[in-house]
């Protein structure tokens, strides 16, 4: 099989399905290195390069052409956070997003990572910060989170 139409199974069959429901997830380096070691190995066997061949995997991604998980999982958060700052009600979407559980004491070590970190990771420090967006085949610029992002809705 041409590795073309391989590419073609993954991104329309593989990915999908590895990241179904990536947007509710908080991007942890232990999830983020997951999906990049299971999609390293796929790429591998796409090619029918094995471990032991020791090629580099900027090599390997070269040749697949294949566009890389995190940064997938990355844009399919930012387009749900996009939808949920956009709801006017305090439909369960929103609450849900800025919940948080309170249950006595906090326990030891850093705190959780929670799914608005990566939110706010990415606009950066600034809030007037603006990304364009595709919508129906038009490009229109919009700024991406208002200051009442950061501010929970009641």
């Amino acid at each position: 099989m041409p590795t073309s139409l391989k590419r073609q199974v993954y991104d329309q069959c593989v990915l999908p399905t590895m990241t179904y429901g990536c947007q509710t997830w908080s991007l942890t380096k232990a999830t983020t290195q997951k999906l990049r070691v299971a999609q390293r190995a796929m790429e591998r066997k796409i090619l029918g390069i094995k471990l032991a061949d020791r090629v580099k995997c900027s090599e390997i991604r070269k040749r697949t052409q294949i566009q890389d998980i995190v940064d997938f999982v990355a844009k399919q958060k930012w387009k749900w956070a996009g939808h949920v700052a956009r709801l006017k009600d305090n439909r369960w979407t929103l609450r849900v997003t800025e919940w948080q559980p309170r249950n006595g004491k906090r326990s030891r070590g850093r705190q959780a990572r929670r799914w608005r970190d990566d939110i706010v990771k990415r606009k950066g420090n600034s809030g007037a910060e603006t990304r364009e967006t595709e919508t129906n085949g038009d490009v229109m610029r919009r700024a991406t989170f208002c200051s009442g992002w950061t501010e929970p809705r009641r």
